[in-house]
């Protein structure tokens, strides 16, 4: 087992990738065995035991890390209503009964049954009455039954991680819709601040025409700016409402559910800066994709075991213990106990092959699982790399917006100020004002950006699974 320096858990993260692909550790699935992680000591550095499972759990509620009330009740209203979440559990639980049904296959099959039965010949006329139980049993000495079990236990826990997957997807759904609501309400209150400055310039204007300092020119530049604006509002609110009607959905309510809880404006959540350095690299392979491949080879190794087993004799023991009298009176005597005792071995012989072909298809099924399992590994740190560098680029993108924006406010209000005083002409005032609302609304945008990569970067690592019913 190879060794890994302390390195930042991301560099960690994708080697576990590459050993996993390559065969280096036991995390591929091989002949026989379930696919098993060997973390290195340096992955799991400072989080073993408790620690561990703090960070597993922090991890499966991240959004309560972003310090946001509204955005906690809408994940959790969301976990417990949403359609989706609901067909995963219904799914589970018919994984969980198949379980069930397939492992009644290993108890003795018992059963009663009761006749009465008149029958008439020539001049003669007889009764028959009969009650008994019946038991039949199939020991399975080479594994079929067994492995049929095995098969479906794999598919059910292959259920619970599909409902975590959905889980998943839907907390970090609900959290990026919130974050986009949150940035359409930051947008609008620029656009509407911007409006009221251009409106005040608008009227300066104005009164510089009616004192004949300007030209009609002007005045129409100056309206033309603050019309502009205006447009944009109509189409920030429609977005707005849009929204909320998908966060009422997401939660499994009606779209105008929300617009009353989520009408006034609030600031937009942001994590803390150091959440995706404190994030142990064994909890990648907490996804749920990644745990149901797993299942899934699982499943697969049972059946072509199940399917191997059906090429060899099969035994059954079979028996009846009953009463059978002419009259029901008579069924109480000692002369009225009957009882049968059958044993019988069924052995394939010649079946054209469609027993070691029905290996073969299962074998090949097994592959599929095993290739499987390697690309949503591949996929899973594809997903965290990008979450990462768009994380690592929209947090430098805010810095520098954040500081042109500083810049574009004060520009804009000496060029007000200095139009005022006929020092500069209304052309650099109507600039220094499109600048402004330029800046500001990339400045909210990409704070929106900025808390949804942490979003992602969360859904990439697997958080937002809760504990399967």
């Amino acid at each position: 087992m190879p060794t890994l320096r302390a390195v930042p858990w991301r560099r960690a993260a994708l080697t576990w990738c590459v050993l996993a692909v390559t065969g280096c550790t036991s995390l591929a699935p091989t002949e026989g065995t379930l696919p098993e992680v060997a973390v290195p000591a340096a992955w799991s550095a400072g989080g073993g035991g408790t620690a561990q499972g703090a960070a597993a759990t922090s991890l499966a509620q991240w959004w309560r890390r972003f310090d946001d009330a509204v955005l906690t009740t809408l994940v959790e209203q969301a976990l417990r209503a949403n359609t989706s979440v609901r067909t995963a559990q219904s799914a589970l639980r018919q994984a969980r009964a198949q379980v069930d049904v397939q492992s009644a296959g290993l108890l003795p099959s018992v059963g009663a049954s009761g006749s009465a039965q008149r029958s008439r010949a020539s001049n003669s006329t007889a009764n028959t009455f009969q009650a008994g139980f019946d038991a039949s049993w199939e020991p399975d000495v080479f594994g079929r039954v067994r492995s049929g079990v095995n098969a479906s236990e794999a598919d059910a826990r292959a259920a619970e991680a599909s409902l975590a997957d959905v889980q998943v997807s839907l907390a970090a759904e609900v959290a990026v819709n919130y974050i986009e609501m949150r940035g359409l309400q930051q947008r609008l209150a620029i656009a509407r601040s911007n409006l009221a400055s251009q409106q005040e310039t608008l009227q300066i204007t104005q009164w510089r025409l009616q004192a004949g300092l300007t030209t009609s020119l002007v005045t129409e530049q100056a309206r033309a700016a603050a019309e502009q604006t205006a447009a944009q509002i109509p189409s920030l609110e429609a977005s707005l409402a849009q929204s909320r009607y998908s966060l009422a959905v997401l939660t499994g309510q009606v779209p105008r559910a929300l617009d009353a809880t989520l009408a006034a404006n609030a600031p937009m959540p942001q994590p803390t800066a150091e959440l995706a350095l404190t994030i142990p690299a064994e909890t990648l392979r907490q996804r749920p994709d990644v745990r149901a491949a797993e299942q899934r080879i699982a499943a697969a190794l049972a059946r072509v075991s199940q399917a191997d087993a059906a090429r060899y004799p099969s035994f059954s023991l079979g028996g009846s213990l009953g009463l059978r009298a002419l009259t029901l009176g008579a069924l109480s005597g000692g002369n009225a106990v009957t009882s049968a005792l059958l044993g019988s071995v069924s052995i394939p012989l010649l079946d054209g092959g469609a027993a070691r072909a029905q290996v073969r298809v299962q074998s090949a099924a097994l592959e599929q699982a095993r290739v499987a399992y390697e690309a949503t590994v591949l996929t899973a740190l594809q997903d965290v790399e990008n979450a990462l560098v768009a994380l690592r680029g929209d947090r430098e993108k805010l810095e520098r917006l954040t500081a042109a924006a500083d810049a574009a406010r004060n520009a804009a209000l000496l060029a007000q100020q200095r139009y005022s005083s006929g020092l500069i002409d209304f052309q650099a005032v109507l600039e220094t004002q499109r600048t402004l609302l330029s800046t500001q609304e990339s400045v909210a945008t990409t704070t929106a950006a900025v808390a949804a990569d942490h979003v992602r970067l969360y859904k990439a690592l697997g958080g937002g699974w809760v504990v399967a019913e």
